[in-house]
């Protein structure tokens, strides 16, 4: 008998190794899967301009890197608001007190991103919404209002073509800089309620129709991997998720994450992820006594692993972890 409806993956598509540049934007979905990708030790660039809702402020950040096209003390792009320095096209964690802070800082990601993204294999971008926000004085579509007024924005919500249009001028720019390029597309299966029920379907609907042209525009380049249908199909259920009734509960984020390594990772890489997971479950462990001698055995054993992980994989960089096991172990002593 069985009690879920499975969804297919797909089928030899990519293959993700530790040998894999990435680089992952958008929604707090990617997020979720990148956030884990670096914890493991994977190479990836996460959210260079911070979270991305949409699909053109998307767009709009892969445009800035692939001209590093950087910001100045004049970009129309930087406001002032309740004491601090915002740019529109970033989430609100790069927003500072002071206006050249905030350019040192949106700068120097934007530096990293341009550098990185020429050498990036894997490019992964998760659309959230495809309602838009523009500022009604030039029509910008921001990243993030940052709780200015919503008088000074005007909503809107993007048709399939416009997506596809906006996704497939960059895209090509990106293809023609780095043929090795390729690209996977995920929609967030987290629910906008502010939409109403209906409203949030519409604009899935509209991001998902997108995605499936984009894969016709560029076969071979552009592959999708369902986290929306995982979660709306096989995890139908309200036990999956969080208080908000919306979030996928941390149950429902593992089982995504072991569907995407299912269908990603080879033996060899789910084998050594399991490793890195290892470690950290052991790096987050909190013990009753942290003097005790028990506790100082442990975090020897545990240097121990670490470094003949690192010694059979000279890639992976354990430098902090092992300088704070290390000096907690001269402090206990």
């Amino acid at each position: 008998m069985r009690l879920t409806t499975p969804v297919a993956l797909p089928e030899n598509e990519l293959e993700i190794s530790y040998g894999t540049k990435q680089m992952i934007i958008g929604s707090c979905f990617a997020e979720n899967i990148g956030g884990r990708l670096v914890a493991c030790k994977f190479p990836v660039m996460l959210n260079p301009f911070g979270i991305l809702y949409n699909p053109l402020s998307i767009a709009t950040a892969l445009e800035r890197m692939e001209e590093c096209r950087l910001f100045t003390e004049h970009s129309p792009e930087l406001a002032f608001h309740e004491e601090r320095w915002h740019s529109m096209l970033h989430h609100g964690d790069f927003s500072r007190a002071g206006k050249e802070e905030l350019i040192e800082n949106i700068n120097s990601r934007l530096i990293q991103a341009s550098e990185w993204i020429k050498e990036t294999e894997l490019l992964s971008l998760t659309f959230g919404t495809a309602y838009v926000y523009r500022r009604k004085s030039d029509n910008m579509v921001v990243g993030n209002c940052h709780k200015i007024p919503s008088t000074q924005f005007e909503r809107s919500l993007l048709s399939p073509s416009e997506i596809v249009t906006a996704m497939s001028i960059i895209l090509e720019r990106l293809f023609s800089r780095n043929n090795a390029m390729k690209v996977m597309l995920t929609v967030s299966p987290i629910r906008h309620f502010r939409d109403g029920a209906h409203g949030n379907q519409v604009s899935k609907a509209a991001l998902l129709l997108a995605v499936d042209e984009l894969q016709k525009r560029f076969p071979g380049k552009i592959f999708y991997f369902p986290s929306y249908e995982i979660v709306l199909d096989e995890l139908r259920d309200y036990r999956f998720y969080g208080e908000d009734m919306l979030h996928p509960s941390p149950i429902a984020a593992n089982y995504i994450w072991e569907r995407f390594g299912e269908c990603y990772f080879g033996e060899e890489t789910r084998s050594i992820a399991a490793k890195v997971e290892e470690i950290n479950r052991a790096l987050a462990h909190r013990p009753i006594n942290s003097a005790s001698a028990a506790h100082a055995d442990f975090k020897s054993k545990l240097l121990l692993k670490i470094e003949r992980l690192t010694e059979k994989y000279p890639f992976f960089d354990f430098s902090k972890e092992t300088e704070q096991l290390k000096n907690s172990l001269s402090y206990n002593f």
